[in-house]
């Protein structure tokens, strides 16, 4: 690029978090005259991109690896020819956050949601009954992308009593320690103005169930009708999919919404350090065991469970962390050998203390 084209990229791109560190990046392109854009959409083996020369559309098969980890994103920052029928995508830039969950799959592969995410907001509707252990997996998937995750709880016009909103938001609080939580109606305006100000910088991923209201939320940030919006169901107050794909868009007020699919499965991806920050006050109790090691189950000197015991901590949140824990550790021993052989190596040591403790039990009733 001339410094004329590379100033019209700044001035085109930087509403869609271009700046200088990702035009450092891309230096080494520049030569071949090829074009940098962020990546709007992904759609079967092709992409939108917007680019300093406008909206482009180009062919991702020379970014299409066995690695479904590495296949280009919505969010991406990708180096693009300038022509060509087709056009093609040569590569993406490196990554500074990607929020990733299992797949369904049995091959236990992960699935890149979005990438370059500097919020994530967990959207959850107030039409419904809190689901906390939800609640709590999209936090930790959240936190291990590397962005900083919001909790929004959204229809709060559905809850007209106060002292109920206020302990509902109580409820999510202490499931979400370290993490802003706000109530938001798209119907009355009631948070928006905090919601706004809060996604003004950088790049927001929304993310939720079907029926949460994160199209509305869109539709309110972005100041238009972008997305499709269709009722949720009575019954159970869950919605119908209305977005089908990862969009992103630029927000008049500055920064860049992604509006994501309503996601029934959240599984876990090597999610350790999300899960951590999660149950931050769980990681700070277990310090203080009396064993480096211990599994809060019935070991003596247990903080953790000496906080339930006293109601410092509540054992639904005890559960929860283990459940995920255990989850974690089976999606990351099947593709890391060495885990799977300590992971092994923990369950015969369980085995024979609890074979041992068995034993000197039937000893005392001889």
């Amino acid at each position: 690029m001339t410094s004329s084209s590379t100033s019209h990229a700044f001035s085109a791109l930087a509403p869609y978090g271009w700046d200088e560190a990702w035009a450092d990046l891309f230096a080494p392109y520049e030569p071949e005259g090829l074009l940098p854009g962020r990546v709007v959409r992904v759609d079967r083996g092709q992409c939108d991109l917007v680019t300093a020369d406008g909206m482009l559309r180009a062919d991702t098969a020379f970014v299409t690896p066995p690695d479904p980890m590495r296949v280009l994103c919505t969010g991406d920052w990708a180096v693009v020819e300038p022509a060509g029928n087709p056009r093609y995508v040569r590569t993406y830039l490196p990554r500074r956050t990607a929020f990733v969950r299992s797949t369904s799959s049995k091959r236990s592969e992960g699935q890149i949601l979005a990438a370059n995410v500097d919020h994530a907001i967990v959207a959850v509707s107030l039409a419904v009954e809190l689901d906390l252990g939800r609640i709590e997996r999209f936090l930790a998937l959240a936190w291990e992308s590397g962005a900083q995750p919001v909790v929004v709880l959204t229809k709060a016009d559905l809850v007209p009593e106060a002292a109920t909103l206020s302990h509902l938001v109580q409820d999510v609080e202490t499931t979400a320690p370290g993490v802003p939580v706000l109530t938001v109606s798209a119907l009355d305006g009631e948070g928006l103005d905090v919601l706004v100000a809060v996604v003004s910088g950088g790049t927001t991923v929304l993310l939720g169930q079907s029926g949460a209201g994160k199209s509305t939320l869109a539709n309110v940030l972005v100041g238009e009708d972008v997305m499709a919006v269709r009722a949720a169901r009575d019954a159970d107050g869950k919605g119908r999919h209305t977005t089908t794909t990862r969009n992103l868009l630029a927000l008049p007020g500055g920064g860049v919404l992604i509006d994501t699919p309503g996601l029934r499965g959240v599984g876990l991806w090597d999610a350790e350090t999300g899960v951590g920050q999660v149950f931050a006050e769980i990681e700070a109790l277990a310090g203080r065991c009396r064993f480096h090691d211990c599994a809060h189950e019935s070991e003596p000197g247990c903080a953790v469970l000496a906080a339930i015991d006293s109601g410092e901590l509540p054992e639904r949140r005890l559960e929860s962390y283990r459940k995920l824990i255990r989850e974690n550790q089976r999606i990351v021993a099947k593709t890391d050998a060495r885990l799977r052989a300590e992971i092994r190596k923990d369950w015969k040591k369980r085995g024979a203390q609890g074979k041992a403790a068995m034993e000197a039990k039937r000893g005392s009733w001889r």
